[in-house]
């Protein structure tokens, strides 16, 4: 396996793969085709590579939709999602005349009676094996999963959508096989707020379809609750963190510059076309990307010589020798070099734009954001703040985060006050960027009089941050409270409990010992897991690690249907006004 997949869900899932479909399969000492839908093609290309499965005897992989020329000498490994559209698609295989010799069938999820009835009726004759595998979330990072559903935004919020209910179910299903996967049963507990609905009844459709699933373990007895908890949240719990310019590599790079798939594509010195991939296989990409940039355009040079260095041998002789060794490492070396290049040019192309204008507005971002200048003054009138941006010569999008930012400061604003801000923005005809925020839970339009108590923040006067990165994501606040034990049972309801064991004693202990501990070892603590409906931000994931490093007893993971960019988001937000929508499907 590739380095970076080596640690974290990638390995877990791998793991399961490995310990259920390959294991299977290898029981039989001959090569195999492996058929993939769109969902299984991208969770395999998350956790494992091409020399990987070669390893396992699998010699080709396919496209379940695509035309395949029959191999009737061949047995084909079916790795797909319970929908009726795959499983037409697996019939059609064998009806009238079998592809191949024989199917051996895995799901992610739960198969419903009628398709499974389906395929017995039609291929009974050549299905080995028939399992469900319960994984049906994809492990983007480490630390960090996504239900591969950025439609999923849209159908909870958009009040048009007839397809709420059952998005929600769908959600629900695919947390259940995150816990599954991991081993765990845990407590789950959601943020109560009466503007934002969704989180309490995800964790009621989430722990009762957990008590379905853990009914009986393999034991024959009941699986009862780990010492791991479930945070339910929604986006609209802090809506400052995805609006923000983000100054760590990771979140400033996808915010800035146009990443598609994690594809990263650059001109190179000599003027030809080049793409990288930015994934955990990239070890410098995993060293850098929490990174501030000022931090990461430091280390990237260094790093260069010292790779540079290490190719030199120390007293400038050559043996034969030396050259074998030095032709050993030459891959090794290439590889790195490159990485170095690739980030070399990201990092350059991200203070491009930081130097035109994203250094002029992050400033008024993080006083409108935090409250306060960089001296800790409090911000007395934010408007003075905001005219400033609206009289340069940004782009819309800039001038409307900051609009939305002033709007969020103050926990709405008057519709006088909005109509001038819309005027200046030239936005007269697209007021949605900005008034859809309130199908998310968020006050947008408030009168004069009305006043909202802003929730109090932890204390971080203490820390050490950059100027122009002063506001930390509330979610760090959430895992840090969860950690030790503070969460408010008023703000955070228990749907269901987990055991005393739980009680933010292991994060005193970790942080009386300086004992560096690994991940593995940190397993044997407990989890947080948190789900934010709605989309997570590369700030928020960002999180999840400082939090694990520093408490070292718990591991900290964070999901969502999908990662949101600034972009994505204000056009998600602008698009909850489109007419009614189509029925659901998941692919």
């Amino acid at each position: 396996m590739a380095a970076g997949s080596d640690h974290g869900l990638k390995r877990i899932v791998w793991k399961r793969i490995k310990d259920t479909i390959i294991a299977d399969c290898k029981k039989s000492e001959v090569w195999k085709i492996l058929i993939l839908d769109p969902f299984t093609a991208k969770l395999l290309a998350s956790c494992c590579k091409m020399s990987d499965l070669l390893e396992e005897r699998i010699t080709i992989v396919e496209d379940l939709y695509k035309s395949r020329e029959p191999v009737p000498e061949m047995k084909a490994i079916y790795f797909m999602t319970p929908t009726s559209k795959c499983v037409d698609a697996f019939i059609a295989d064998f009806k009238p005349k079998p592809k191949y010799k024989s199917a051996y069938v895995y799901f992610t999820d739960y198969c419903p009676d009628d398709l499974f009835n389906n395929m017995k009726l039609y291929c009974a004759r050549y299905i080995r094996v028939c399992k469900e595998i319960n994984i049906s979330f994809l492990p983007q990072e480490a630390q960090v999963f996504t239900c591969d559903n950025p439609g999923a935004f849209r159908r909870i919020y958009s009040p048009h959508s007839q397809d709420k209910r059952r998005t929600l179910e769908t959600l629900a299903d695919q947390l259940v096989t995150l816990c599954a996967t991991l081993n765990e049963n845990p407590g789950v507990r959601y943020k109560n707020d009466s503007n934002m609905p969704n989180a309490q009844t995800l964790a009621e459709l989430v722990d009762n379809k957990l008590a379905r699933h853990y009914e009986l373990d393999d034991t024959g007895k009941k699986k009862e609750k780990t010492p791991a908890q479930l945070l339910i949240v929604e986006r609209g719990f802090d809506p400052v963190s995805p609006i923000l310019h983000e100054l760590t590599y990771q979140a400033m790079a996808y915010d800035l510059i146009d990443i598609q798939n994690d594809t990263y594509r650059y001109r190179s010195k000599d003027g030809s076309e080049k793409e990288a991939l930015l994934n955990e296989d990239d070890m410098l990409w995993v060293k850098l990307r929490h990174r501030h940039i000022a931090e990461a355009i430091e280390q990237i040079p260094k790093m260069v010589k010292e790779i540079s260095a290490s190719k030199k041998q120390p007293d400038g002789k050559i043996t034969i020798s030396n050259l074998a060794q030095m032709m050993k490492k030459m891959p090794s070396f290439r590889k790195q070099l490159n990485e170095k290049t690739i980030h070399l040019q990201l990092a350059e192309d991200c203070m491009k734009h930081f130097s035109n204008n994203v250094e002029k507005l992050c400033k008024a971002e993080q006083d409108l954001a935090v409250g306060s200048d960089v001296d800790g003054a409090k911000v007395k009138d934010p408007m003075r703040t905001l005219l400033p941006v609206l009289l340069n010569p940004y782009s819309k999008h800039d001038k409307i985060r900051a609009v939305l930012l002033y709007i969020f400061s103050l926990n709405g604003t008057t519709d006088e006050n909005l109509n001038k801000f819309l005027q200046h923005v030239k936005i007269e005809d697209e007021r949605e960027f900005i008034l859809n925020w309130k199908e998310l839970g968020v006050s947008i339009i408030s009168s004069p009089s009305f006043f909202s108590r802003k929730p109090s923040r932890r204390d971080r006067s203490q820390e050490e941050t950059y100027n122009l990165s002063r506001w930390t994501p509330v979610i760090k606040d959430v895992m840090e409270d969860a950690v030790e034990n503070k969460l408010d049972t008023r703000e955070w309801p228990h749907q269901s409990e987990c055991p005393a064991a739980w009680n933010g004693s292991g994060a005193v202990s970790a942080r009386q010992r300086n004992k560096t501990i690994s991940q593995d070892d940190r397993r044997t603590g407990s989890r947080l897991i948190i789900f934010v409906i709605g989309g997570i931000t590369y700030s928020e994931m960002r999180c999840a690690y400082e939090v694990t490093q520093a408490v070292k007893s718990c591991e900290v993971i964070v999901g969502s249907s999908h990662i949101l960019t600034p972009t994505s988001l204000l056009e998600d937000i602008k698009a909850l006004s489109k007419g009614p929508m189509e029925t659901f499907t998941i692919e």
